[in-house]
């Protein structure tokens, strides 16, 4: 005879054989320190005293040098954990966003690769102020294109050299395309921006730089050219090369012999060769 047991509300009723009692639910993971959620971005308006820039190995480098007065930093929650450290030690506190909302604000070509800073304008230079470290500085003749202006600090950056000279008018931001396209080489050459080229390539003379200009029509090859430091190569803008007045201060024009069937190169390009075969050809310092 089977005798049924009625159970009692409270008793404790035992696990069947073979089975688990239930686990209790996983900790969850700890935020990433010294970020703030931002469900609303409150991005700063445009303005002449505010430089946006963007991109990963450009905002790391920002935040590393210490050159310029940060304001805040914008992330996706990945970027911010990749730059938590450079991020804790520049006294920042990352706003984590969507990478919608960057492109929103940057435009849907900007390749942000979710990290973006606000930040101030590098302060001006002046000719005067150039650091004589390498011995070598660029000078760029209305060289226009904000992606050519980009790789040249990236190669100007890779090969020490000491500063950028441009022309205020005809000449991109020095923020935005052209940061992300330098991939930090902002953050590391002096950038001097000058009213009349033709006038800062004469104080440049007197003050001692050799005044090299590339030239696709010259008669000197670039490796048979006289080079000493302090050294200013001189590059031309897209298209239209270097105008007269620039030549015309200039000690020396030179070409860049190519082999192949393509006789020039893009203007960055040609940048990085010069760097180079300079690089070879000048004592060490």
């Amino acid at each position: 005879m089977t005798r049924h047991t009625s159970k009692r509300p409270g008793d404790k009723t035992s696990a069947s054989p073979g089975r688990q009692p239930p686990r209790p639910p996983a900790a969850k993971h700890p935020p990433v320190r010294k970020q703030a959620q931002s469900p609303a971005p409150a991005f700063r308006r445009p303005s002449a005293e505010l430089a946006v820039l963007y991109g990963f190995h450009a905002v790391r480098e920002i935040l590393r040098s210490k050159n310029r007065k940060l304001l805040d930093i914008f992330a996706t929650k990945a970027a911010a954990e990749r730059l938590c450290p450079e991020i804790e030690s520049a006294g920042l506190i990352a706003h984590i966003v969507e990478s919608e909302d960057l492109a929103r604000r940057l435009g849907a070509n900007a390749v942000h690769q979710g990290v973006m800073v606000e930040a101030r304008p590098l302060e001006p230079l002046d000719l005067s102020d150039i650091a004589t470290r390498s011995g070598v500085i660029l000078v760029l003749d209305q060289i226009t294109d904000p992606h050519n202006v980009g790789a040249i600090l990236r190669t100007a950056a890779a090969f020490g050299v000491d500063a950028l000279v441009m022309t205020e008018r005809h000449a991109p931001d020095m923020t935005g395309v052209v940061a992300k396209a330098a991939s930090g080489g902002l953050e590391h050459v002096a950038i001097v921006s000058v009213v009349n080229l033709a006038r800062a390539l004469e104080q440049l003379g007197d003050m001692g730089y050799l005044r090299i200009g590339l030239d696709s029509e010259a008669a000197t090859p670039f490796e048979e050219a006289p080079l000493a430091r302090p050294l200013a190569l001189v590059l031309g803008g897209e298209g239209k090369g270097m105008r007269r007045l620039t030549r015309e201060n200039c000690d020396h024009l030179a070409r860049l012999d190519m082999p192949g069937a393509i006789k020039s190169l893009n203007v960055s390009n040609a940048c990085a060769v010069a760097l180079t075969l300079a690089h070879m050809r000048l004592p060490r310092l």
